[in-house]
């Protein structure tokens, strides 16, 4: 009772809510289906607990058909998702600076073989083999909040070339098989091509991808500035000094970047922890060279792209969550970035955005549905990706409260 009268009355007062659906989803041609979309951003914003399409149709309305409409809305219907990912973009940057387009990885466990794109693989996180999808978001890091506005889902060669596969999943004709490294670069490449804004930096995790040296020169090749945690076995060598650097601790040839990060030529003191404005100030040092990345070049040819690589390095007794003195980067992370001449305070910044967003997975999972849908087929699972990340985006205006997000 308490769920339905909470939701009834947010239908009941909130115009604000229409008009948005009306902004982000006006390109439906139907309007039921338009209503449609309303509904599911609706259930999203007031459903608790988990968001299946039968409970967010029975928190919204009594109709005993819903949840079939609702279904075929979200999984069967063949609207286009891409123009209500360009409209929230817009909203967003005509009410926010936009300081990075960050990219994060997401594993959504499955149980079998039917939601597309599954298949196993080896998560860091869980230290272990898991049955999974493999999701790409990106997020537009604003303002302390970062909010996400496109997502795209590795396919295994399996799934895109097995033509019973793609039948069941409603794979588009379009699709085809990508590396992360390919995903990545296109969820830059599509903001890029759509924004009418300045290009702010790119943020990416690349530390678990295999070609990281090669997505390194592509993105450089596309002009973008960008900042991105690299592996830390990434084959880097020695471009030169800084000035006032110190020779003697240059790492020799032949080193990885987690090497330069340890004893990289520059340090710089710094006192604000990278963890969040919550966590206790303490004594640190980033460590920083500058490098070339011999597999990533991205000049023309003959032409040596120099970048900086730099970790953070806490003392031997630097309490919870230091490296013990030893390893390169917060927790491990070593960053490399074409912005050689930016502060190191700026690039910091950088850094902790790129926590919020992770931040932010979790506020997604818990509160907004990331991993409940059940997503059997390809348009349908990005259907949901869209509202989820259209209800995220509403519920930080204030309308509906957001559960504050917990950095891992």
């Amino acid at each position: 009772m308490t769920t339905r009268t909470r939701t009834r009355a947010l239908a009941a007062g909130d115009t604000d809510l229409k008009e948005f659906t009306e902004r982000l989803f006006g390109h439906l041609p139907r309007a039921d289906q338009r209503r449609w979309a309303r509904v599911y951003l609706q259930g999203l914003l007031t459903t608790p607990g988990k968001k299946s399409v039968r409970r967010l149709a029975a928190s919204v309305t009594e109709s005993p058909t819903a949840s079939q409409s609702l279904q075929q809305f979200i999984n069967a219907s063949p609207w286009e998702w891409n123009p209500a990912r360009t409209e929230l973009l817009r909203w967003l940057e005509e009410r926010h600076p936009v300081r990075a387009w960050t990219i994060g990885q997401v594993c959504f466990p499955k149980r079998g073989e039917h939601s597309v794109g599954v298949h196993r693989r080896f998560d860091p996180t869980a230290g272990r083999i898991v049955n999974c999808q493999l999701g790409f978001c990106l997020f537009l890091s604003l303002d302390g909040m970062s909010v996400p506005v496109d997502w795209r889902l590795a396919l295994p060669e399996a799934w895109v070339t097995d033509p019973v596969l793609r039948r069941r999943a409603r794979i588009a004709p379009e699709a085809v098989h990508q590396s992360p490294e390919a995903l990545v670069l296109e969820l830059a490449d599509s903001i890029a091509a759509r924004t009418s804004s300045a290009h702010p930096p790119v943020v990416a995790d690349l530390s678990r991808l295999g070609g990281a040296a090669a997505l390194i020169g592509a993105l450089g090749r596309r002009g973008h500035d960008f900042l991105v945690s690299v592996p830390p076995a990434l084959a880097v060598r020695a471009a030169g000094l800084t000035p006032g650097g110190d020779g003697a601790r240059t790492p020799g040839r032949g080193t990885t970047a987690a090497d330069f990060a340890r004893l990289g030529n520059t340090s710089h003191p710094y006192t604000t922890p990278l963890a969040g404005p919550g966590a206790r100030p303490q004594g640190q040092r980033i460590h920083s060279a500058l490098v070339r990345v011999p597999e990533g070049e991205s000049g023309a040819r003959g032409a040596q792209q120099i970048y900086r690589l730099f970790g953070e390095r806490r003392p031997a007794a630097g309490g919870r969550g230091g490296t013990g003195g030893r390893g390169g980067g917060a927790g491990g992370t070593v960053w490399l970035t074409n912005m050689n001449r930016h502060r190191m305070d700026d690039l910091l910044g950088l850094v902790r955005a790129a926590g919020r967003s992770a931040a932010v997975l979790g506020a997604l999972a818990d509160d907004f549905g990331l991993l409940d849908f059940e997503g059997r087929s390809f348009p349908g699972w990005h259907h949901h990706m869209t509202l989820m990340s259209a209800a995220y985006a509403y519920a930080l205006r204030g309308r509906v409260r957001v559960p504050r997000a917990q950095p891992a």
